[in-house]
This record gives structure tokens, sequence and C-alpha cells, in this order.
């Protein structure tokens, strides 16, 4: 999930330590120093040691908080605080409509608050093969935090093969509309393909029209 600003409110969050705001912001460094020469050169052309030189740092910084080139454009900081906010959706609400609001809520936290920046990683995920695979192997890592909020909030055992499936057929649906954006020239509202997308896991494919 891209975002540029945490979905939940300062006010709601505990304040992170000197460390640990330092941290954020030698990975907000290395992220804007590659995204920039990124569109500059473009993502073959940039080098570990460019973007270690742009950001000031070490490349032996960089690799100590990126394994891989692919993970700078990949991570961020906002899929623990996104499934903090579904944990924290009413018991009551049905899962699918849980589900719906967290994701519009990644969407306000990152396409709307820093269109450029979540263009351009769509962009790369659907154009760059390297940054495509190391998406999917990471693919696992999101479904199993998902699998346990889901079974946190139903009760269901989040290794069973039921809720294995629903979390890794929503992950990869929300890869495929972002894919499809991208495709498309990023004409499309974001928002939309994904109440699209969320609708068709929800309740399939719909009859074609005539």
């Amino acid at each position: 999930m891209t975002a540029a600003h945490s979905p939940a409110s300062a006010a709601d969050r505990p304040r992170l330590g000197l460390r640990e705001r330092k941290k954020i912001k030698t990975r907000e460094a290395i992220r804007a120093a590659t995204y920039a020469l990124v569109e500059e050169q473009g993502y073959d052309a940039t080098t570990i040691d460019q973007i270690a030189d742009r950001a000031e740092v070490s490349p032996s910084t960089v690799f100590r908080y990126f394994p891989t080139k692919e993970d700078i454009v990949l991570t961020d900081e906002y899929d623990p605080l996104l499934l903090d906010e579904l944990r924290a959706r009413p018991a009551d609400e049905p899962w699918t409509e849980s589900i719906r609001y967290v994701t519009h809520r990644a969407v306000q936290a990152g396409v709307e608050e820093d269109a450029r920046v979540s263009r351009l990683r769509s962009r790369l995920t659907a154009e760059v093969p390297a940054v495509r695979s190391r998406m999917m192997e990471t693919m696992s890592v999101t479904g199993r935090m998902i699998c346990q909020a889901i079974g946190e909030r139903t009760g269901r055992d989040p290794d069973s093969l039921e809720v294995r499936v629903y979390a890794m057929s929503l992950i990869g649906a929300l890869m495929e509309a972002t894919m499809y954006w991208a495709e498309h020239g990023h004409q499309d509202d974001y928002t939309d393909l994904l109440d699209r997308t969320l609708d068709v896991l929800e309740h399939g494919l719909p009859e074609q029209k005539h």
C-alpha cells in the first residue's frame, strides 16, 4: 500500500522516540532520492551508489534499510497502521465493509496525498519485471498479516485454507487494480477501480452488458 501520510491522526498514536524518527527520516530520504533519480534517468540506470550519494548516506545504509533496490520502490511505513485500523473497525461491521473502508483510507493516505509518487510506483510495477517479481515475493508477507487480522476479527483459524485463499485473493486483486491503473495511463479514478475490484471479490463477475 502506498501512502504519503498515516491514515490515523497523529493524536491517535504515541509519539515516536528520537531514534525511530531518525530511522523514518533516513528511509524517506532514500525513497525520495530513488524516485528523483528514476524520474531523471530511468529505473535500470539508477544505482544504489547514486541513491546513497543523493540521500547523503552510505551504500551500506541503503542496504540496511532496503535489501534490494526494488524494496525501496515497494516498501512503505503504512501497512501495519492500516491493519491496526482494520482491527479497530466495529466488531459487528460486515467484513467486506471493513475491507472497503480501510482500502479507501489507504487511497486517501497515498494516492490522493502524493499522486506523483503513487503513479511512479504503479508504473514501475507494471513496466519493470524486477519490481513486479519482488512485489509477488512480498505479497505472501502482507497476506499473512491480513490472515492474522481476519482471524482476530472473525474467530477463524488464520492458517485455514479459506482465510488464506481470501487474504491472497484480496492482495492479488489490489495488485491487479494497481497494474490496470498504470497500464491505462492513470486515466481512471483509482478509488473507482478499487470499488470495482472489491465488488468482484464480493459478488463475482458481473453480468455482461449486451
